[in-house]
């Protein structure tokens, strides 16, 4: 064997050995699966979701204004049209969640025929994986299609710099966001940290001014902001009597109307969530599934 013979084979057995020493190569997702997946950020990977947990658009009663904001900004974002971020802040149980599934479902029912539509994804990613957002977005930048990120009750508290990963994703960083990815999140804050941390910060820093400056700002990177207050009683029961319109409950109106009623006393609250639980223990008094 001569001298050129023996290195060449020493370098292919190095070669071999990086290789199997180096991570394989994630396969790319398919995304024709499904209309929703889950990021498992451990693996990188893009889990298909078979049937998503949601509920018609028709039946969030009480946040029309809301309603229609969000259906505008996605369809124009699955069109390929300008669009914003979205925040969705407030009151607990008032469908923010749901509206996001119930929009994206909508949108791809107007669109999913139409030439102009590039085929609209929802991402689900949950807020304790945010610090791996940058791996996602490379994940979906060259892929085909729009994609939706969706982080569900998403807030920081005191110490977490994982805020910061969400601000290059959503802006920030050489690259920038995809212009194929929008980030839509759901949280009770609307500044995303909770105010006595906010305050603490001020209290004890040189610029007050400028200590949370950087957190707050997280909040900016959304372009549209949708807030969700408490709902009157009169739209707690337009809910409630939606749902009954909807899954062909029958009962007496006035007996509905007062179980609802005591059933939102008990609870403390009314609520597109408070009447759907209501909803789920008329149904099963009245022998009824809710497959409807």
């Amino acid at each position: 064997m001569t001298t050129s013979d023996s290195t060449e084979n020493l370098l292919a057995r190095i070669a071999e050995a990086l290789e199997r020493l180096s991570p394989p190569t994630p396969s790319r997702p398919d995304f024709a699966a499904a209309d929703a997946f889950v990021w498992r950020a451990e693996a990188e990977t893009l889990a298909p979701v078979k049937k998503v947990s949601r509920v018609d658009v028709g039946l969030l009663r009480g946040v029309d204004y809301l309603r229609d904001q969000l259906l505008g900004n996605t369809e124009r974002f699955a069109r390929g049209l300008p669009a914003n971020n979205v925040l969705l802040w407030g009151a607990r149980g008032m469908g923010k969640s749901s509206l996001v599934k119930a929009a994206h479902a909508e949108v791809n029912a107007r669109l999913g025929g139409t030439r102009d539509c590039f085929g609209l994804k929802l991402i689900e990613i949950h807020r304790e994986d945010i610090e791996s957002l940058p791996a996602l977005m490379a994940v979906l930048r060259d892929a085909d299609g729009r994609f939706i990120v969706f982080c569900d009750d998403l807030s920081f508290d005191g110490g977490d710099a994982s805020y910061k990963s969400l601000k290059a994703a959503l802006e920030g960083g050489v690259e920038g966001r995809p212009a194929n990815v929008l980030f839509y999140a759901t949280s009770n804050r609307r500044h995303l940290l909770p105010r006595e941390m906010m305050d603490n910060e001020r209290s004890t820093a040189i610029n007050p001014g400028e200590a949370v400056e950087e957190k707050v700002s997280l909040s900016d990177r959304f372009g549209l902001w949708l807030g969700f207050h408490k709902c009157s009683q009169d739209d707690y029961l337009a809910m409630v009597f939606g749902y009954v319109d909807h899954y062909q409950l029958s009962a007496p109106e006035e007996r509905i109307r007062t179980e609802a009623l005591e059933w939102a006393i008990t609870r403390g609250s009314r609520s597109g969530r408070v009447a759907f639980q209501y909803i789920q223990d008329l149904a099963g008094r009245l022998g009824r599934g809710l497959d409807g």
